[in-house]
Protein backbone atom coordinates (compact mmCIF):
# COMPACT_ATOMS: atom_id res chain seq x y z
CA UNK A 1 0.00 0.00 0.00
CA UNK A 2 1.49 3.47 -1.07
CA UNK A 3 1.35 6.46 1.25
CA UNK A 4 -0.97 8.04 -1.37
CA UNK A 5 -3.46 4.73 -0.75
CA UNK A 6 -3.08 4.99 3.28
CA UNK A 7 -4.20 8.83 3.49
CA UNK A 8 -6.69 7.91 0.89
CA UNK A 9 -8.42 5.40 2.84
CA UNK A 10 -7.84 7.42 5.94
CA UNK A 11 -9.21 10.49 4.48
CA UNK A 12 -12.56 8.65 2.95
CA UNK A 13 -13.42 6.83 6.66
CA UNK A 14 -13.35 9.95 8.51
CA UNK A 15 -15.41 11.61 5.75
CA UNK A 16 -17.81 9.01 5.85
CA UNK A 17 -18.00 8.45 9.88
CA UNK A 18 -18.43 12.72 9.46
CA UNK A 19 -21.09 12.18 7.44
CA UNK A 20 -22.95 9.78 8.76
CA UNK A 21 -22.64 11.40 12.16
CA UNK A 22 -23.51 14.48 10.38
CA UNK A 23 -26.88 13.43 8.89
CA UNK A 24 -28.01 11.25 12.45
CA UNK A 25 -27.32 14.49 14.59
CA UNK A 26 -28.97 16.93 11.91
CA UNK A 27 -32.06 14.83 11.89
CA UNK A 28 -32.72 14.00 15.34
CA UNK A 29 -32.47 18.25 15.50
CA UNK A 30 -34.71 18.52 12.89
CA UNK A 31 -37.25 15.93 14.35
CA UNK A 32 -37.15 17.54 17.89
CA UNK A 33 -37.53 20.89 16.37
CA UNK A 34 -40.76 19.29 14.82
CA UNK A 35 -41.90 17.47 17.70
CA UNK A 36 -41.78 20.37 20.31
CA UNK A 37 -42.90 22.93 18.52
CA UNK A 38 -45.28 26.00 20.17
CA UNK A 39 -48.60 25.49 18.85
CA UNK A 40 -49.81 28.26 21.04
CA UNK A 41 -51.71 25.70 23.16
CA UNK A 42 -50.96 23.66 26.35
CA UNK A 43 -51.89 19.79 26.79
CA UNK A 44 -53.40 18.78 30.31
CA UNK A 45 -50.86 15.93 30.12
CA UNK A 46 -47.61 18.12 29.48
CA UNK A 47 -45.02 16.95 32.02
CA UNK A 48 -43.30 20.34 32.54
CA UNK A 49 -40.81 21.00 34.98
CA UNK A 50 -41.57 22.89 37.83
CA UNK A 51 -39.00 26.09 38.78
CA UNK A 52 -36.78 24.89 41.68
CA UNK A 53 -37.26 21.20 41.54
CA UNK A 54 -35.44 18.40 39.81
CA UNK A 55 -36.85 16.76 36.65
CA UNK A 56 -37.89 12.83 37.97
CA UNK A 57 -38.24 10.10 36.02
CA UNK A 58 -37.86 9.24 32.51
CA UNK A 59 -34.56 7.20 30.53
CA UNK A 60 -32.87 10.61 30.16
CA UNK A 61 -29.64 9.07 31.94
CA UNK A 62 -29.41 5.85 30.61
CA UNK A 63 -29.79 6.99 26.78
CA UNK A 64 -26.55 9.92 28.13
CA UNK A 65 -25.10 7.05 29.35
CA UNK A 66 -24.92 4.98 26.13
CA UNK A 67 -24.51 7.57 23.58
CA UNK A 68 -21.29 9.21 25.75
CA UNK A 69 -20.24 4.98 25.76
CA UNK A 70 -20.44 4.98 21.87
CA UNK A 71 -18.86 7.95 20.94
CA UNK A 72 -15.94 7.06 23.05
CA UNK A 73 -15.45 3.80 21.48
CA UNK A 74 -16.12 4.94 18.28
CA UNK A 75 -13.12 7.92 18.87
CA UNK A 76 -10.92 5.25 20.41
CA UNK A 77 -11.12 2.68 18.00
CA UNK A 78 -10.62 5.67 14.94
CA UNK A 79 -7.56 6.79 17.14
CA UNK A 80 -5.77 3.35 17.71
CA UNK A 81 -6.13 2.50 13.76
CA UNK A 82 -5.31 5.98 12.52
CA UNK A 83 -2.07 5.26 14.37
CA UNK A 84 -1.57 1.86 13.02
CA UNK A 85 -1.78 3.35 9.88
CA UNK A 86 0.36 6.64 9.91
CA UNK A 87 2.97 4.06 11.57
CA UNK A 88 2.83 2.33 8.26
CA UNK A 89 3.39 5.40 6.66
CA UNK A 90 6.69 6.49 8.60
CA UNK A 91 7.94 3.15 9.02
CA UNK A 92 7.52 2.50 4.95
CA UNK A 93 7.92 -1.08 3.37
CA UNK A 94 10.79 -2.85 4.67
CA UNK A 95 12.41 0.92 5.89
CA UNK A 96 13.78 0.26 2.80
CA UNK A 97 14.42 -3.03 1.61
CA UNK A 98 16.29 -4.41 -1.01
CA UNK A 99 14.44 -3.69 -3.93
CA UNK A 100 13.81 -0.07 -2.27
CA UNK A 101 15.46 2.85 -4.25
CA UNK A 102 17.52 5.28 -2.27
CA UNK A 103 17.70 8.77 -3.50
CA UNK A 104 19.67 11.68 -1.61
CA UNK A 105 18.18 15.21 -1.89
CA UNK A 106 20.10 18.18 -1.75
CA UNK A 107 18.53 21.56 -1.66
CA UNK A 108 19.86 24.99 -2.43
CA UNK A 109 18.56 28.32 -3.14
CA UNK A 110 16.61 27.48 -5.56
CA UNK A 111 17.00 23.96 -6.85
CA UNK A 112 17.14 20.57 -5.93
CA UNK A 113 19.98 17.94 -7.15
CA UNK A 114 19.49 14.15 -6.30
CA UNK A 115 22.06 11.79 -5.82
CA UNK A 116 21.69 7.82 -6.27
CA UNK A 117 23.06 5.05 -4.56
CA UNK A 118 24.77 3.97 -8.30
CA UNK A 119 26.06 7.55 -8.54
CA UNK A 120 23.81 8.83 -11.12
CA UNK A 121 23.30 12.70 -10.56
CA UNK A 122 20.57 15.05 -11.72
CA UNK A 123 19.50 18.73 -11.30
CA UNK A 124 16.13 19.27 -10.87
CA UNK A 125 14.17 16.12 -12.26
CA UNK A 126 13.65 12.93 -10.37
CA UNK A 127 13.20 9.77 -12.39
CA UNK A 128 12.44 6.44 -10.65
CA UNK A 129 10.55 3.51 -11.69
CA UNK A 130 6.35 2.71 -11.40
CA UNK A 131 5.61 0.40 -8.52
CA UNK A 132 9.40 1.06 -6.48
CA UNK A 133 9.54 2.31 -3.22
CA UNK A 134 11.96 5.09 -3.14
CA UNK A 135 13.48 6.13 0.12
CA UNK A 136 14.63 9.72 -0.24
CA UNK A 137 16.84 11.28 2.11
CA UNK A 138 16.78 15.25 2.44
CA UNK A 139 18.78 18.03 3.36
CA UNK A 140 19.95 21.67 2.59
CA UNK A 141 23.34 23.31 1.75
CA UNK A 142 22.36 26.99 2.45
CA UNK A 143 18.43 27.50 4.11
CA UNK A 144 15.70 25.96 5.28
CA UNK A 145 13.82 24.19 2.70
CA UNK A 146 10.77 21.75 2.23
CA UNK A 147 10.46 18.84 -0.56
CA UNK A 148 7.81 17.95 -1.17
CA UNK A 149 5.31 15.99 -3.54
CA UNK A 150 1.77 16.69 -3.51
CA UNK A 151 0.89 13.89 -5.66
CA UNK A 152 2.76 11.83 -3.60
CA UNK A 153 1.71 12.99 -0.20
CA UNK A 154 5.13 13.30 0.72
CA UNK A 155 6.60 16.16 2.90
CA UNK A 156 10.38 16.18 4.23
CA UNK A 157 11.77 19.22 5.80
CA UNK A 158 15.60 20.32 4.11
CA UNK A 159 17.39 21.56 7.27
CA UNK A 160 21.19 22.30 6.68
CA UNK A 161 23.64 19.90 8.56
CA UNK A 162 20.75 17.51 9.31
CA UNK A 163 18.84 14.64 7.24
CA UNK A 164 15.34 13.76 6.84
CA UNK A 165 14.29 10.60 5.52
CA UNK A 166 11.20 9.38 4.27
CA UNK A 167 9.87 7.46 1.34
CA UNK A 168 7.33 7.24 -1.15
CA UNK A 169 5.97 4.59 -4.18
CA UNK A 170 4.68 5.95 -7.56
CA UNK A 171 2.49 3.13 -9.22
CA UNK A 172 1.37 5.32 -11.91
CA UNK A 173 3.75 6.39 -14.81
CA UNK A 174 4.03 9.97 -15.58
CA UNK A 175 5.42 13.59 -14.54
CA UNK A 176 4.77 15.31 -11.16
CA UNK A 177 5.53 18.55 -9.74
CA UNK A 178 7.85 18.50 -7.18
CA UNK A 179 7.99 21.86 -4.89
CA UNK A 180 9.31 23.28 -2.01
CA UNK A 181 7.43 23.91 0.93
CA UNK A 182 9.33 26.35 3.25
CA UNK A 183 9.45 30.01 2.53
CA UNK A 184 13.34 30.18 1.44
CA UNK A 185 13.82 33.53 -0.16
CA UNK A 186 13.06 35.66 -3.46
CA UNK A 187 12.73 32.85 -6.06
CA UNK A 188 10.95 30.35 -3.43
CA UNK A 189 7.60 30.06 -5.77
CA UNK A 190 10.30 28.96 -8.53
CA UNK A 191 11.87 26.46 -6.62
CA UNK A 192 9.93 23.40 -8.97
CA UNK A 193 11.43 20.17 -10.11
CA UNK A 194 10.05 16.91 -11.69
CA UNK A 195 9.28 13.69 -10.96
CA UNK A 196 9.54 11.28 -13.95
CA UNK A 197 8.05 8.17 -13.24
CA UNK A 198 8.57 5.59 -15.99
CA UNK A 199 8.68 2.14 -16.60
CA UNK A 200 10.90 -0.32 -14.85
CA UNK A 201 12.97 -1.27 -18.21
CA UNK A 202 12.62 2.51 -19.55
CA UNK A 203 14.22 3.51 -16.11
CA UNK A 204 16.99 0.64 -16.76
CA UNK A 205 17.83 2.11 -19.82
CA UNK A 206 17.70 5.57 -18.22
CA UNK A 207 20.51 5.26 -16.02
CA UNK A 208 22.71 2.93 -18.37
CA UNK A 209 22.56 5.99 -20.24
CA UNK A 210 23.34 8.32 -17.35
CA UNK A 211 26.59 5.79 -16.42
CA UNK A 212 28.02 5.61 -20.03
CA UNK A 213 30.28 8.09 -21.99
CA UNK A 214 29.56 7.85 -25.82
CA UNK A 215 33.05 8.88 -27.40
CA UNK A 216 33.32 9.63 -31.52
CA UNK A 217 36.30 10.82 -32.90
CA UNK A 218 36.32 13.31 -35.76
CA UNK A 219 39.07 14.57 -37.95
CA UNK A 220 40.66 17.64 -39.02
CA UNK A 221 37.53 18.95 -40.81
CA UNK A 222 35.15 18.04 -38.30
CA UNK A 223 34.29 14.76 -39.88
CA UNK A 224 33.15 11.74 -38.18
CA UNK A 225 35.85 8.77 -38.30
CA UNK A 226 34.36 5.61 -38.89
CA UNK A 227 37.85 3.70 -39.38
CA UNK A 228 39.06 2.80 -35.89
CA UNK A 229 41.38 0.28 -37.04
CA UNK A 230 44.69 1.88 -35.90
CA UNK A 231 42.98 4.00 -32.68
CA UNK A 232 43.58 3.06 -29.57
CA UNK A 233 41.68 5.03 -26.08
CA UNK A 234 43.13 5.14 -22.78
CA UNK A 235 40.31 6.33 -20.41
CA UNK A 236 42.14 7.55 -16.91
CA UNK A 237 40.11 9.13 -13.73
CA UNK A 238 40.40 11.84 -11.82
CA UNK A 239 43.36 10.56 -9.50
CA UNK A 240 45.09 9.71 -12.73
CA UNK A 241 44.84 5.94 -12.81
CA UNK A 242 43.86 3.88 -15.63
CA UNK A 243 40.35 2.58 -15.79
CA UNK A 244 40.08 1.22 -18.90
CA UNK A 245 41.88 0.83 -22.87
CA UNK A 246 39.97 0.34 -25.72
CA UNK A 247 41.07 -0.44 -29.43
CA UNK A 248 39.10 -0.46 -32.68
CA UNK A 249 37.47 -3.31 -32.00
CA UNK A 250 35.56 -1.64 -29.36
CA UNK A 251 33.82 0.92 -31.30
CA UNK A 252 30.73 -0.02 -32.68
CA UNK A 253 29.84 0.01 -36.71
CA UNK A 254 28.43 4.05 -36.46
CA UNK A 255 31.89 4.87 -34.85
CA UNK A 256 31.01 4.76 -31.20
CA UNK A 257 32.81 4.00 -28.35
CA UNK A 258 30.59 3.25 -24.80
CA UNK A 259 32.75 4.01 -21.87
CA UNK A 260 31.32 3.25 -17.97
CA UNK A 261 31.88 5.82 -16.04
CA UNK A 262 30.52 7.35 -12.29
CA UNK A 263 28.49 10.55 -12.55
CA UNK A 264 29.99 14.01 -11.39
CA UNK A 265 33.55 12.62 -11.85
CA UNK A 266 35.74 14.44 -14.60
CA UNK A 267 37.87 11.78 -16.72
CA UNK A 268 40.98 12.10 -19.04
CA UNK A 269 40.53 10.36 -22.17
CA UNK A 270 44.19 9.65 -24.83
CA UNK A 271 43.89 8.96 -27.81
CA UNK A 272 46.70 7.23 -29.66
CA UNK A 273 47.20 6.39 -32.46
CA UNK A 274 48.72 2.73 -33.35
CA UNK A 275 50.54 3.49 -36.63
CA UNK A 276 51.43 7.18 -36.01
CA UNK A 277 48.97 8.65 -38.01
CA UNK A 278 47.87 11.61 -36.27
CA UNK A 279 49.08 12.95 -32.63
CA UNK A 280 47.82 12.22 -29.53
CA UNK A 281 45.01 14.00 -28.60
CA UNK A 282 44.03 14.23 -24.91
CA UNK A 283 41.21 15.85 -23.02
CA UNK A 284 39.05 16.13 -20.00
CA UNK A 285 35.24 15.57 -19.48
CA UNK A 286 33.15 16.46 -16.83
CA UNK A 287 30.47 13.20 -16.99
CA UNK A 288 26.92 14.58 -16.63
CA UNK A 289 23.57 13.68 -17.27
CA UNK A 290 25.49 10.94 -19.65
CA UNK A 291 27.20 12.90 -22.49
CA UNK A 292 28.41 12.21 -25.83
CA UNK A 293 30.98 13.85 -26.95
CA UNK A 294 33.52 14.46 -29.76
CA UNK A 295 37.21 14.31 -30.29
CA UNK A 296 38.84 15.67 -32.96
CA UNK A 297 42.01 14.28 -33.75
CA UNK A 298 44.78 16.36 -35.59
CA UNK A 299 47.38 15.37 -37.99
CA UNK A 300 50.02 17.49 -36.38
CA UNK A 301 50.63 18.92 -32.63
CA UNK A 302 48.12 22.28 -32.95
CA UNK A 303 45.12 20.12 -32.75
CA UNK A 304 42.62 23.17 -33.19
CA UNK A 305 39.07 23.16 -32.38
CA UNK A 306 36.32 23.98 -34.48
CA UNK A 307 33.23 23.33 -32.68
CA UNK A 308 30.48 25.29 -30.77
CA UNK A 309 31.10 23.10 -28.11
CA UNK A 310 33.13 23.39 -24.96
CA UNK A 311 36.85 23.98 -25.23
CA UNK A 312 39.75 23.33 -23.24
CA UNK A 313 42.85 24.31 -22.68
CA UNK A 314 44.47 21.70 -25.26
CA UNK A 315 42.80 22.85 -28.13
CA UNK A 316 40.31 19.79 -28.51
CA UNK A 317 36.57 19.54 -29.01
CA UNK A 318 34.17 18.87 -26.61
CA UNK A 319 30.55 18.63 -27.64
CA UNK A 320 28.03 17.87 -24.94
CA UNK A 321 24.83 16.85 -25.93
CA UNK A 322 24.18 15.65 -22.61
CA UNK A 323 22.34 18.33 -21.48
CA UNK A 324 21.08 19.78 -17.96
CA UNK A 325 18.01 18.06 -16.10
Amino acid sequence: MTRVDIFQELFLVFLGLGTIVGIIVVAYILYNAYKYRDDGERHPDEDLPTLGELPTGGTGGKKLFVSFFLSALIVISLTLWSYGMLIDVENGPESPGEDALEVDVEGQTFSWSFYYENGVETNGELVVPAGTPVWVDVTSVDVWHSFGISSQRVKADAIPGESDQTWFQADEEGEYLIECFELCGPGHSSMEGTLNVTSQETYDQWVQDQLTLTLTLEDGDGNQINDTENVEVTVQDPDGETVGTYTGDDFDDEGALEIGVEQGDTYTVIVESTDGSFETTEDDFEIVDGPEESLQLGGNGGNESSSDGNENGNGNETDDSGGEN
